[in-house]
């Protein structure tokens, strides 16, 4: 792949594939039926709202936001902002009107473009705190206007009426040809688990030599296609789902949401598809209970089956042990596979750790699993998994051109053309980010084995240290709590504390599923959790996964959770990480309560 800028990569791909009439480009559900854009229908959008923006006043260098959700507008949107030297904002859509507040002020947007009316409220409410804001495009054709408010579909018009399809061609060329690899492509604001968000300024070199290799390590072109469901504004999505697919010329079926995921699949039937971990955990789960329904023989021989796949994921060889999978295969793995379509080469999992259970069951029903890592400001892949040589538990090795090294703390290093330019007026922070040899010190713990393999342990900020002096990395304890069925999240504490505890939200599923067999099945959710017959069992199963770690490291007490944590309750970042500082603030008077009786034998 040897474009220089974005725009240069999506005009030569809409070209390529301008006379393909069966070729589509993007297809995305619209009143329950999916509708396809093909590449000279995407072209044309693109080159009409650029036009259109450029007469309504946006130029090159501006910064205009985007906050929407996945759909066909939101990919024009981008093209057309790039292709004029425009340096777009994209932001998650769940973000609060203060938080819109602070990142367009910011970066102070000239405009933002929103999908609908609850967005466009948002962000009027934050207007007053946005004075470089000239202009609201509003993407659907329902929601009121107010001054300084145009429709998408209007400015679209605006830029087909200004001119011919070879003159708008041509003002939009002058603009591409203008543009050079080091310029700014875009500001991604990380939600970050503390603080206030920084800008990763990504300039289109960054995301491009990402692009290219990436593009090195796996066989993707464009009979494939590609099923996405995760927002494109995140750095993972942008590169892998989005411009790695479109590049590669691949067909990309827009989600509806992700509830609508697993019905989406059989529709679209993917060969690629990249997610979190979470949504893996959840297809084996729905899996494992639609087998546990089974009749007694049915469900008996869908477990020898899952076993032989197992062990054959596991890496066991021999002619009997061959026979006994394919025999599994024939008469129950397929069927399980077909419920994912009957296309799949593999999946990309980034964003959280990949459970080695979720790895190990895909691998076993003939999918694999390809796990990588990275960070926004990598743009973002440091490193991943490539097929045929996976090896779980880990992220892979390095990208082709990127350098990892671990410093002497462990601290994860990473140095090549994909690392960012810095953060957005933010010189004290990019210092502390990119030393002076050009490193990105990640804030990741991790370590590289004898095939350079990298693993990730923690995040740096993340380690305790117990009263006994011992540091404490919590989120490989919480991994392995993570296998545990009945666990849906955990959070390791125990910072200056006597022992480790963990505070947890069970598994909606796998415990109804137990209470059904008991005699708690009449108990609503808010009062089984707090049966300390379930609290133990939970317990039991939990001391079972986290016996390969010090006693120092495991947790000895539990606490059970009614509310998982959400994005919506300020517990997750938008990006689904864990905010371990609001989870400890939420719940500080539960974790005092675990240690109060012991610590105060232990002063006494």
């Amino acid at each position: 792949m040897l474009y220089s800028t974005i725009p240069e990569m999506f005009f030569s791909v809409c070209k390529r594939f301008a006379n393909e009439a069966d070729k589509v480009a993007y297809a995305s559900k619209v009143a329950g039926e999916w509708k396809q854009l093909s590449h000279r229908q995407l072209r044309d959008a693109v080159e009409c709202l650029a036009v259109g923006l450029l007469d309504a006043g946006i130029k090159p260098g501006d910064r205009v936001g985007i906050v929407s959700e996945n759909r066909p507008e939101w990919v024009v949107t981008d093209f057309a902002l790039t292709s004029i030297g425009v340096i777009d904002v994209p932001v998650f859509t769940s973000l609060t009107s203060d938080q819109l507040a602070y990142i367009f002020h910011d970066c102070e947007a000239t405009a933002v473009v929103v999908s609908n009316n609850a967005q466009a409220q948002k962000l009027l409410a934050a207007r007053s705190a946005i004075p470089s804001l000239k202009l609201i495009v509003v993407i659907n054709a329902d929601v009121p206007l107010e001054d300084g408010m145009v429709y998408y579909a209007d400015v679209i018009s605006r830029g087909q009426a200004i001119a011919t399809v070879e003159e708008r061609r041509a003002i939009v060329q002058r603009h591409v040809d203008s543009i050079r690899p080091s310029d700014l492509l875009t500001l991604i604001y990380t939600s970050g688990t503390t603080g206030h968000p920084k800008g990763v300024m990504l300039t289109h070199e960054n995301i491009l030599s990402n692009i290219s290799a990436a593009v090195s390590v796996f066989k993707i072109d464009h009979h494939d296609v590609f099923l996405s469901y995760l927002p494109t504004c995140h750095s993972y999505e942008r590169m892998s789902g989005y411009y790695l697919a479109f590049g590669c010329g691949c067909t990309t079926y827009i989600a509806e949401s992700i509830d609508t995921v697993a019905e989406n699949i059989k529709e679209a039937n993917p060969t690629v598809m990249t997610s979190v971990p979470r949504l893996f955990e959840r297809m084996r789960l729905r899996i494992e209970a639609a087998i546990a329904k089974e009749s007694p023989k049915r469900r008996a021989l869908a477990h020898w089956a899952l076993k032989q796949g197992l062990r054959r994921a596991e890496g066991g060889k021999g002619l009997w042990g061959r026979i006994k999978f394919l025999l599994a295969y024939a008469l129950v793995l397929r069927k399980i596979r077909a419920r994912l379509g009957n296309r799949f080469r593999f999946f990309l999992s980034g964003g959280a750790a990949l459970r080695v259970d979720d790895g190990l069951f895909f691998k076993s029903i003939g999918i694999t699993i390809l796990e990588g890592y990275g960070l926004t400001e990598s743009s973002p892949v440091i490193a991943v998994n490539r097929e045929g040589s996976e090896k779980l538990g880990t992220v892979g090795q390095p990208l082709p051109n990127v350098e990892v090294k671990i410093a002497t703390d462990g601290e994860i290093l990473a140095r090549g053309p994909n690392i960012m330019r810095g953060y957005w007026r933010d010189e004290e922070a990019t210092r502390e980010a990119i030393d002076e040899e050009g490193w990105l010190h990640t804030g990741d713990i991790g370590t590289i084995d004898a095939d350079g393999y990298l693993a990730i342990t923690d995040r740096k900020k993340h380690i305790f240290v117990s009263t006994g002096g011992k540091n404490i990395a919590p989120q490989p304890v919480e991994s392995a709590i993570m296998e545990c069925r009945y666990v849906h999240q955990v959070v390791l504490v125990g910072d200056k504390r006597l022992f480790c505890a963990a505070l947890i939200v069970p598994e909606p599923d796998t415990l109804e599923q137990w209470a059904a067999d008991s005699e708690h099945s009449h108990l609503p959710w808010h009062e089984l959790i707090k049966l300390s017959a379930v609290e133990e069992m939970i317990f039991q199963d939990v001391k079972v996964y986290q016996r390969q770690f010090s006693k120092v490291e495991q947790a000895r007490k539990i606490r059970l959770l009614e509310e998982p944590f959400t994005v919506e309750n300020g517990m997750l970042t938008p990006t689904l990480k864990v905010r371990r500082k609001a989870v400890t603030e939420r719940y500080a008077e539960l974790i005092e309560s675990i240690y109060a009786d012991i610590e105060s034998r232990a002063g006494g």
